[in-house]
């Protein structure tokens, strides 16, 4: 299957699930509770708060090596974001991807997506635990902090 039968699949519309393809095509969903909501809201309004340029989206779809990822939050540039706007599935990364930790991913999933949206070209990849707490990387590894957002916090609290 490809992204853009799975946007138009009358079928999979409005379900309470994420939404991905793997390289083969195949549909994977993945359950989100509240909880996993509430970081994904609260990550993107401080990345709103904290960011005077570029687009700050949620729940965007990313071709990936292993086929088509949705990251939960992203910040791209203005000349990225001109590049990507009128895709149905981004060929480039935005310059940073965020992953939100749910029930349903383990932590070596989150790892393989990290690595997906590095080679797809984002420059920094975010992972937010089930606790709020998040680890910023780049192609150099883990970082004490964002460097493309310095001032955002290493825990989201409630």
């Amino acid at each position: 299957m490809k992204w853009e039968e799975v946007c138009e699949h009358k079928q999979l519309q409005d379900l309470p699930f994420k939404i991905e393809l793997n390289k083969w095509g195949q549909i994977v969903m993945s359950p989100v509770k509240i909880k996993h909501s509430f970081y994904q809201g609260r990550i993107q309004r401080l990345l709103e708060s904290l960011l005077d340029t570029g687009e700050v989206m949620p729940e965007c779809a990313i071709n990936t090596s292993d086929g088509v990822k949705v990251a939960d939050v992203v910040w791209c540039s203005e000349k990225r974001f001109d590049i990507i706007q009128d895709e149905v599935s981004a060929s480039i990364a935005p310059e940073i991807c965020i992953e939100v930790k749910s029930s349903g991913n383990s932590f070596d999933e989150l790892q393989f997506k990290k690595n997906l949206y590095l080679e797809a070209q984002a420059f920094e990849v975010w992972l937010c635990d089930e606790q709020g707490k998040i680890k910023f990387y780049n192609q150099q590894g883990e970082l004490n902090y964002s460097l493309l957002v310095a001032h955002f916090p290493k825990e989201i609290k409630r």
